[in-house]
């Protein structure tokens, strides 16, 4: 199939297509969901060499967890991987279940995550659909939709079309193809139709037409940056004080981030820095102001557990992302993206914990 070889020739090097363990393909498919490539790349690796396997990702703490995940959003899926995790070492022995339908059985996992396993792990003949198949198998076809209330009905035609046409002698690598191709040629926009494999069998040809996108709204926040000095006449930062988000919190419970301020106006004059953090639908302008500590509690909205952290300790705390990109832009911790330090600095505090 011509879809296939252009597969075999073209595929990007990506470090989960580089081994057949169910755990790891797991692992990648859940930190893909929403995420682009380029940012689970690090974090995949870092993840892994932390948590190599089942039993070790079961028995950490969920704090650890999230961590390592930190940055990468939607925390759900990193609670509720671990939640999986520790329903596969008690009721499958520390091995993931070997079909869609088993693997459907485990928290956080859906139709999509527990096709692309079954059929890339364990070579099952079923079908995945993203939206890369969706917009690939559409075009194919010439169907549209102008409206979110069509969508759900070409979805379900989608999904009866790609099991009609995943190759039963390799299914996970045609699952595959079809999302590298709409990744890398089939484009949302301007797609690359002249070196698209499947272009002489296309209905299309181009763009086609989709509900509009929900509009991005803009919300604007700010948060105080309070800082204690370590011991010392030329002394630098040496505690940053930090806020843990209440469990009652739907949205990143449990995270620790710098505490709110309750006016979102920052003077000039107190301004350290602005930065812009998207969230699903939301493009947040964070200002961030120098607090001293005998103003924390005057200038800040009361929030959960605050407490003073300590800069290396910081760095490997589950952090909202918005809070590691303040802190790293300050030059507090390490970058966005984890680094072989990160994960020593978790181990070694999984280890002290125990």
């Amino acid at each position: 199939m011509a879809l296939l070889q252009w597969y075999e020739a073209n595929r990007r090097d990506l470090p989960w297509r580089r081994t057949t363990d169910p755990y790891a393909i797991w692992v990648s498919e859940i930190m893909l969901q929403q995420t682009r490539v380029a940012v689970v790349i690090e974090r995949y690796k870092a993840f892994l060499t932390r948590f190599p396997d089942v039993i070790t990702l079961a028995t950490a703490e969920e704090q650890e967890v999230l961590a390592l995940w930190s940055g990468l959003g939607y925390y759900r899926r990193a609670r509720m991987l671990h939640k999986a995790a520790q329903s596969v070492a008690a009721k499958f022995n520390g091995r993931l279940p070997t079909s869609a339908e088993e693997l459907l059985s485990l928290p956080g996992i859906g139709s999509y995550t527990a096709a692309a396993v079954a059929s890339i792990a364990y070579g099952e003949r079923i079908a995945v659909v993203d939206g890369n198949v969706e917009r690939v198998l559409s075009r194919l076809e010439g169907w549209h939709t102008s409206s979110r209330e069509e969508a759900g009905d070409l979805r379900r035609k989608v999904e009866t079309l790609a099991n009609q046409l995943v190759d039963p002698a390799h299914p996970g690598d045609f699952n595959q193809a079809v999302m590298e191709l709409g990744a890398t040629v089939c484009l949302p926009r301007n797609p690359q139709c002249l070196v698209c494999p499947l272009a002489t069998e296309c209905v299309t040809l181009g763009e086609h037409r989709t509900p509009p996108r929900p509009r991005m709204i803009t919300q604007e926040i700010a948060c105080a940056l309070a800082v204690r000095l370590g011991p010392g006449r030329n002394s630098n930062v040496d505690e940053v004080l930090l806020e843990q988000r209440p469990p009652s919190h739907s949205v990143m419970r449990d995270m620790w981030q710098l505490p709110v301020l309750s006016e979102p106006v920052v003077a000039e004059e107190d301004l350290r820095m602005t930065v812009r953090h998207a969230i699903m639908q939301v493009n947040y302008v964070v200002r961030v102001r120098s607090v001293v500590e005998s103003e924390v509690d005057v200038l800040t909205e009361a929030g959960g557990l605050r407490r003073w952290v300590r800069l290396e300790e910081a760095a490997h705390m589950a952090l909202t992302g918005l809070a590691r990109k303040i802190l790293s832009r300050a030059n507090f911790i390490a970058g966005d993206r984890p680094s072989t330090g990160l994960v020593r600095l978790v181990a070694s505090s999984a280890e002290r914990d125990k």
